[in-house]
């Protein structure tokens, strides 16, 4: 994991601590400076990360559940993370263990995750948890169409914004070309590109507006294409051989 992370330039160290609130107090700095933290959990046999504390509260990624985010309290986490070392060869001593490995980045990072609680129970819903589980497919198209929020302003739309004034175009274009289509469906799918714009503070350059349009029209028909299906648009013409 530690050669993974200095691949892509992030230090990845590992951090031991014997007492519950000193392993609260480190882990709580961590996500607090950004960094989100990889815990082995339930006696070190399964992974999870940490990735905000909010309110007593912390948010935590674990595949291994269907909502993919859970939010959990300290107590409820403590209980999940502690690890008994058994010490010697008797089995009555043992000592308390809290392991976290922070990732944190070499240089500045242009796009990190913002996530809050309110975030966080959006994602837990029944309806949005289709969001939660395709999560990295959604970020890495954004990344490709989208910058990060400019620090100094500059000419530039928020997603939500640009969804506001192109949804009805994107979508009637769609069904032009698709012809029978989930409207709603398809209204789904754009909301969470915002959603997920929006937790990486992610925009478009207003010069890019036209550009934009064609991207995301391309990402809409190729969902279109695969959630619906769709015949052939130019079939091959068969071709006589000549002798």
């Amino acid at each position: 994991l530690e050669r993974a992370a200095a691949h892509y330039g992030c230090q990845l160290p590992t951090i031991r601590k014997y007492e519950s609130d000193t392993a609260r107090d480190e882990l709580t700095a961590h996500l607090r400076g950004g960094n989100p933290c990889l815990l082995c959990i339930n006696g070190w046999d399964h992974w999870v990360t940490a990735v905000h504390e909010e309110a007593g509260q912390f948010i935590i990624l674990d595949s291994m559940k269907p909502e993919v985010i859970e939010v959990v309290d300290w107590p409820r986490l403590r209980e999940l993370w502690v690890y008994h070392d058994e010490v010697g060869d008797s089995r009555a001593v043992s000592r308390t263990l809290y392991d976290l490995h922070p990732l944190i980045p070499e240089r500045q990072v242009a796009n990190r995750a913002r996530f809050s609680l309110e975030r966080a129970h959006y994602l837990r819903r029944p309806e949005n948890r289709a969001l939660a589980r395709l999560w990295d497919g959604y970020v890495e198209d954004l990344i490709a169409i989208c910058r990060a929020r400019p620090s100094q302003g500059g000419r530039s739309l928020a997603l939500g914004e640009f969804l506001r004034r192109h949804t009805e175009l994107l979508l009637d274009e769609l069904a032009d070309w698709h012809g029978q289509i989930d409207r709603q469906a398809g209204e789904q799918v754009l909301e969470r590109m915002r959603f997920v714009a929006d937790t990486y503070g992610l925009v478009i350059r207003q010069s890019d507006e036209k550009r934009t349009v064609a991207a995301v029209s391309m990402i809409l028909a190729l969902w279109s294409a695969g959630e619906f299906g769709v015949e052939p648009l130019y079939r091959k013409v068969p071709v006589r051989k000549i002798r």
